[in-house]
């Protein structure tokens, strides 16, 4: 036996050093050109096929893929058309002959099936020193879907074999941790996302759905919407998510929530399978006005055009990759025949599609057999047309990256080395590493003036175009191109409209109103409603001195303080300003009756001018008589400074003024209250008081009281003195001009030294009121100060309680009230008795029984 087991080790160790094993059975590319070089390719030219649950009891099978998707299939010939291109350029990979090996799987664990195909090969069992593997492809294009790509390319990157897809747009594919070999020639959806918002934006969409597909691409999507849509302020009513593959009542419950909805606009993040199946369930319930904005993975799907419901899509919105042309596609496209690819069943089953015969009886016995004539170049289908590349040029852009890396790194151009100190490939054993590597430093214009690079997360970069979903002539449902987006631009030129007409959805003539509140006019602001979102909101007026003059204002700024909101509440007035002013009727009332007071003293004073001879203006010292009618009359001028508006010299000389003319009206007063007193007392046997009180003596008394009160008066204004104030508080809206006392002390020093003179006047006339005498003036005297001193006391509390301009209203009332009593109590009675009882106007009368008495007055 030990023998045997020897001889067994040593035929092993003849045959060779280590043998490798593919494990499960190898699956051949669908459509495959040897070459040195070899790019792979997955794309899924049948997208529907029979879903099975896996019991993993036993291997899983290849699952058989129904239906045919004839953007698939031109995407994987628009690579064949661009490595043949390549082939055929002597300047780019010299004695080099790009080969290509293409899988048309559909569903993600058969594509995942295919990307481990590429990277082992399809041979079942090779000898190696080191198990390498030969057969591995330099880089995989594909595949059209995110949620594909992300479950093998996760797992390819692991090997270091770069990934190149031209339509999956999964912002997470940008993670360069979890995916670091993924590239791609089409702009990540964090883009596409914020170009939808700024779209929705553009419009005044600010209440909007959001639906998305049940995947990767579809919750990274409408996510990215959402936070930028957020940042707009642009609101969200509802966000959903359903898959094709849902059981009925999920789309049951989608389309109900879109019913009862109060969005008109409906931002829809998923592919061209969910959004037939949702537009048709809505046609069925009649379901309209609604504004679709679509993402690029079927906003310009030409298989809309034929599936039930599509009208409710016309008047799309949405961002799609730009368009291009590719000289030579078209009609490489036409010259396609089931003989250039004889290995391949989908080209057969293709080519007895588009032409309803049969290449082979004994598989399709109930079709014609095909003649052998049968030709693209006279056939108009999807397949052959190449009016609007966009995708397609992704995949041709795709397969010049991976050449123009190729290249670089085949003729080791210092200046485009990956690493400075990076040692030339060899042509005969490249390895995908390297080609990663040189992918990260490419840099080409196409032919188009594209320019074609990849950024540091693999992606390219950002420029899309608008697109709108409208009617053509033939009745097909076309992208007509209305604007742009470029993220490489400032934020405010990113995003341009161009004069093409937009169709809205169902056929609307004016751009669609999407908003949960109506927008907030100047003079009102925003309140949100409890509960909801901040679009929805209640409009406030707002408040007496606040303004906004814009549109949805947040808040109401106040007016300056002398200014004051109008009626609108969207502009600052200056305040109405208010004094007591000649021309309203008020202050044109007190002036009357102050010139009413003047001429009546005048009339007075004339009086007593015409009659000063007369025994009772005699009797009445006439010269404090002639002097009191002089200060009345000043009393009765000094009113109108109060009326007008106020100034720094008004407002001095209406108080003083005011002052000085009362304490000269009342030491007048009380001049001849004191002589009315000591004359009586002279009468008196052995009195000799009226030497002490002769006329020199009353002009002195005159004199230095009111001295006093221009002392007073002379301190206030070198002290403190009045000055004109605006005065903003006591009215909201009104500006009122008044006088401020500069000090309280100074005026009420004023009012209290007229008020002692007052007092001090009426108790010397109380005293001497029953003095024996016909036409006793102390009587009169008492009676005019006593309405002086009620007067005055009832001032005080008016004068505080007075808004505004009627405390100067109520000061003139005062001082004219104060006038008109002493000139009426003093002065009326005698002016009776001169004009109309000239009888009474005699010695014997006034003296009546003291008529026996030499004294005069």
């Amino acid at each position: 036996m030990p023998s045997l087991w020897l001889l067994f080790v040593a035929l092993l160790m003849e045959k060779g050093d280590s043998v490798c094993r593919l494990q499960g059975f190898s699956q051949p590319p669908e459509l495959f050109q040897d070459g040195h070089l070899v790019i792979g390719g997955i794309f899924s030219f049948r997208t529907g096929q029979d879903y099975v649950v896996n019991t993993f009891q036993t291997i899983p099978k290849l699952r058989k893929c129904k239906n045919f998707n004839f953007r698939e299939f031109k995407f994987a010939q628009a690579m064949i058309f661009a490595i043949n291109e390549i082939n055929r350029n002597p300047e780019m990979l010299p004695n080099v002959k790009l080969g290509y090996k293409i899988y048309g799987n559909c569903g993600t664990m058969d594509i995942l099936r295919a990307a481990l195909a590429l990277m082992s090969g399809l041979k079942e069992e090779f000898s190696d020193e080191n198990c390498t593997k030969p057969e591995t492809v330099q880089a995989i294009l594909g595949h059209s879907g995110s949620r594909p790509t992300i479950a093998f390319a996760r797992v390819v990157g692991r090997f270091q074999i770069p990934v190149i897809s031209h339509f999956a747009t999964c912002a997470c594919l940008s993670n360069r941790k979890e995916y670091p070999t993924f590239f791609r020639t089409i702009p990540s959806d964090y883009y596409q996302s914020r170009a939808l918002a700024k779209l929705v934006r553009h419009f005044g969409w600010t209440w909007v759905g959001a639906l998305a597909v049940d995947n990767e691409y579809g919750f990274n999507g409408i996510a990215a919407f959402i936070q930028t849509a957020q940042e707009y302020g642009v609101c969200v009513e509802y966000s959903e998510a359903f898959s094709s593959s849902d059981p009925p009542e999920t789309l049951q419950r989608i389309t109900q929530i879109i019913k009862l909805s109060t969005s008109k606009v409906i931002v829809a993040f998923m592919s061209h399978r969910e959004i037939k199946l949702l537009s048709a369930a809505l046609y069925k319930q009649n379901v309209t006005g609604l504004q679709w904005i679509g993402s690029d993975a079927w906003i310009t799907d030409h298989s809309l055009t034929d599936s039930e419901g599509h009208s409710i899509l016309v008047g799309s919105l949405g961002f799609t990759v730009t368009r291009a042309e590719i000289p030579g596609l078209g009609e490489y496209l036409r010259q396609l025949h089931p003989s250039q690819f004889p290995e391949s069943q989908f080209v057969r089953d293709f080519w007895e599609d588009v032409f309803d015969c049969s290449l082979n009886q004994t598989t399709n016995p109930q079709k014609q057999p095909c003649s052998g004539f049968e030709s693209l170049q006279n056939v108009e289908s999807k397949f052959t047309d190449v009016s609007e590349l966009r995708f397609t040029n992704n995949i041709y852009k795709s397969v010049y990256a991976v050449a123009h890396a190729l290249d670089n790194l085949i003729k080791c151009d210092e200046g485009k080395r990956a690493y400075p100190n990076m040692s030339c490939a060899d042509v005969r054993h490249i390895q995908p590493w390297q080609v990663l590597h040189y992918l990260d430093t490419i840099n080409f214009t196409t032919g188009e003036g594209e320019r074609v690079y990849f950024d540091e997360n693999g992606d390219s970069p950002a420029r899309y175009e608008l697109v709108n979903l409208q009617i053509t002539n033939r009745g097909n449902m076309e992208g007509k191109t209305v604007g742009i987006y470029d993220a490489s631009l400032p934020d405010s030129h990113q995003f341009i409209m161009n004069s093409i007409p937009v169709v809205w959805g169902n056929g609307l003539a004016e751009v669609p109103v999407s908003v949960c509140s109506e927008k907030c006019l100047p003079g009102t602001h925003k309140v949100l409603q409890k509960g909801k979102p901040v679009c929805c909101y209640d409009c406030i007026p707002c408040p007496a001195g606040e303004i906004t003059n814009l549109t949805d204002s947040i808040l109401c700024l106040k007016c300056p303080p002398e200014f004051w909101s109008n009626k609108r509440r969207d502009a600052c007035i200056p305040k109405a300003i208010e004094f007591l002013a000649y021309n309203e009727i008020l202050g044109t009332l007190l002036a009357l009756f102050s010139l009413l007071g003047v001429f009546l003293t005048l009339i007075t004073t004339l009086v007593f001018y015409c009659h000063r001879e007369t025994p009772l203006v005699r009797a009445n010292n006439s010269e404090l008589s002639f002097l009191l009618l002089f200060s009345l009359t000043l009393c009765f001028l000094c009113s109108l400074t109060f009326i007008g508006r106020p100034s720094e010299w008004s407002c001095m000389l209406r108080h003083t003024a005011f002052g000085i003319t009362f304490a000269l009206c009342i030491s007048c007063v009380l001049g001849k209250t004191i002589v009315v007193l000591m004359a009586f007392k002279a009468t008196l046997p052995g009195s000799n008081v009226m030497k002490w009180f002769g006329p020199t003596q009353q002009r002195l008394s005159v004199l230095a009281f009111s001295l006093v009160q221009v002392l007073i008066c002379i301190l206030w204004l070198t002290i403190t003195p009045p000055f004109p104030l605006m005065n903003m508080v006591l009215f909201k809206d009104t500006i009122i001009l008044q006088c401020d006392f500069g000090t309280a002390i100074g005026y009420c020093a004023v009012l209290g030294y007229i008020g002692l003179l007052a007092v001090l006047c009426f108790i010397i006339a109380f005293l001497a009121r029953k003095l024996p005498d016909n036409f006793n003036e102390a009587k009169f005297i008492t009676f005019s100060m006593l309405i002086f001193c009620a007067v005055w006391v009832a001032f005080i509390p008016a004068y505080v309680s007075s808004p505004g301009k009627f405390t100067v209203a109520v000061e003139i009332f005062a001082i004219l009230a104060s006038s008109y009593g002493l000139l009426f109590c003093i002065f009326l009675p005698k002016c009776f008795i001169i004009l109309f009882r000239p009888e009474q106007n005699t010695k014997k009368h006034i003296m009546g029984k003291t008529s026996n008495s030499d004294i005069h007055y």
